[in-house]
Parts: structure tokens; sequence; C-alpha cells
């Protein structure tokens, strides 16, 4: 059966909903009502009761109706011209664009691009409104769990630095903090440890805790000025609250991944929270490198100290032929580059 020479009539199958026979019937459009005729059926359906699906470039067309039935056509070309013609179907813009690559390509690029400003600026945001809403306590707990943990592992050890130069340390770093303005008074607590497998390092744990390696004391020899520059560095992590932000941010962005491939312990879901956490713990680096600079100025150190800092570490990493084995702060993702870092320092040294 097919529509002959009408040009509102279309040939199609049709499907009771009740049965897999298949019906051949011929449609037309009569005073706001769809006629099905043919091979035992004789139907009259308000237009208002029809469901069109949106059209796709291939395959086969079919309308819905209301009580299960369903019309189907493999020939695509001539029932999209009569459901133009006869119904008056216009496809949406999405299906439009849907049909079109360079639509396709641009609607790819914008949710790329949204997706890139989610982790960018909405990520952050997020975690900042989540930490903001936790107690101090929960830091502390995290905090303490983490140097437990470090120190079970091994990753640190017991300090063999001297019990006079450790009180010299905290002596000095604690007068240094107390000139700092009221209003960015932060509590920290300073622990010592062999760096085992972290190497001359320093970093902040939540809830407070700044740890120093016995290597990285050795290796300023022992240098108050840089020394307290470093830690001025950890403390603006502390005020910052970082640590907690960090893991927060960590969990959304795992759980998003984990949600959208199906696998939470698969490569591909953590590929985005690796990513992700890079950029925000270099961020973080920013933002305490300036409380460092804050800390230097408030005791009358330039902050050049801490270009010198930098370059002490790369001298003495070449002479000994390191691989360099560290803990980068937060215990997340790497720093700036010391290059990076080293031209923010010269410039707040020369007060720029």
């Amino acid at each position: 059966m097919d529509g002959g020479n009408d040009p509102d009539t279309q040939a199609a199958d049709y499907f009771d909903g009740r049965s897999a026979r298949v019906h051949r019937v011929l449609l037309h459009i009569v005073a706001g009502s769809l006629r099905i005729s043919g091979d035992g059926v004789e139907l009259h359906v308000p237009l208002a009761e029809l469901k069109w699906p949106e059209r796709t470039r291939h395959g086969v067309r079919m309308l819905h109706l209301r009580d299960g039935g369903s019309l189907h056509s493999r020939d695509g070309a001539a029932w999209d011209a009569w459901s133009a013609r006869a119904a008056g179907r216009r496809d949406s813009m999405v299906v439009r664009a849907q049909q079109h690559w360079r639509w396709a390509l641009a609607s790819l690029v914008a949710i790329a691009l949204l997706v890139g400003a989610g982790y960018r600026w909405g990520l952050p945001a997020a975690a900042r409104a989540v930490v903001a809403a936790l107690p101090p306590s929960a830091d502390a707990t995290l905090g303490d769990a983490a140097l437990a943990a470090l120190d079970e592992r091994e990753f640190v050890g017991p300090s063999t630095l001297d019990a006079n130069r450790q009180r010299a340390i905290r002596q000095s770093f604690a007068d240094a903090a107390e000139r700092l303005p009221a209003d960015t008074a932060t509590p920290w607590h300073l622990e010592f440890r062999q760096g085992l497998r972290v190497g001359a390092n320093a970093f902040a744990l939540p809830g407070g805790t700044i740890v120093v390696t016995d290597e990285l004391v050795e290796r300023v020899n022992g240098d108050h000025d840089m020394i307290v520059g470093v830690l001025g560095h950890e403390l603006g992590h502390l005020r910052h609250r970082h640590g907690m932000r960090m893991l927060v941010q960590a969990g959304i962005v795992g759980a998003a991944a984990g949600a959208l491939y199906g696998d939470f312990s698969s490569l591909l879901a953590l590929v985005p929270t690796w990513v992700a956490q890079a950029s925000y713990s270099r961020d973080a680096e920013r933002e305490a490198d300036a409380d460092s600079v804050r800390l230097l100025r408030a005791n009358g150190i330039s902050p050049a100290v801490m270009a010198r800092f930098f370059a002490a570490m790369r001298q003495k990493r070449s002479g000994d032929h390191e691989s360099s084995p560290s803990v980068p702060d937060l215990l997340l993702a790497s720093h700036p580059a010391d290059a990076e870092r080293t031209a923010f320092f010269e410039r707040a040294a020369a007060g720029r």
C-alpha cells in the first residue's frame, strides 16, 4: 500500500500496542484529526493526542498514539515531507542543531567551557561554603589522624634536632606571628620530624599543626629569617583552611567522576580529581605565599629571603644529586614552579 499521488497521504505500518501484528495503512490529515485507514483499521485520532518523537538523521520515523499504538515509516524523506506539509510539523532548534555538525561541535565546546568554569570557579566556591559550615574541631581531628598516619607509615620519624634549636625556632616564629594583625591571628602548633621519605620539607595539616623536617632546617643552615618565611607560608595555609578545602574539593570531584563513569575505583574516574587538585593547590600556594610576605614585612624582613631560600634549596639538591623526594604542602598536588614563586617574592621585595 502506498500513498499514490496524493501529497497529503503517507503510507505507514500500524501497531496497535497489543500484538506484534503489523497493519499497512495510509495516513491522512482531515479536519484536525489523523485518519488511519487500511488492512482492517479505521481510526480518527485528534492531532492533539499525537506524540511526535524528535527526528533523527537516519532510522525509522515513528508516531505514538495515546492508546499505546504507534505508526512506523522507513521512508524518512517522504515522512518528513508529509509531516511538515500536512501536519505543519517543524523541527525544534535542538533537533536542527543535532542534525548539523557545526552546531554539534559548538555544543561540545560550550559544554567543555561550562565544565571548565565549574572546575575553576564553581568547585572552589562550593568547597569554601562547605568548609565554612564545618566546625574547627573537624580540622583538628583530621590533622591529628594525618600526622599519626605519617608517623605510622614512616614518611617521617622522630626528630634528631637538638632540643635547644627546636625551642629557638619555635620562639622565633612565635615572636614573628605576634606581630601580625589581630584579625589574621591563626592557632598553630609546630612539630619537628625527621624527613625519612619527604626530605627537606614543611607542610601544614588541618587543625593547626605545622610540620618542619630536620633536613629543611639543616639545608638552610638554621637561618631563622628563611624559616620564618617558610612557616609564614604554612600559617597562610592554616588561616585559609586550605587542607580542608582541598579534601572537600577532592571528595566532590571524585564523587561526580565516579557517578559519571560508574566505577569509583577506575583510573578514568580518578583523572579529573588529580587534574582539579593540581590546579587548586597551585592557587592555594599563591595565597599562602602572600601570607608569607605579610608576615615577613610585619617583622621587617625582606621577602627576598624567600628567593634566597629557593636558590639554596636548588643549589643543595644539585650538589647532592638528589632525586628530591618530597610531599608537597597539604600532602596534595604540586607547588607552582620555583621560578614563578621566586619572581613573586622578588617583586614583593621591590615593593611591587
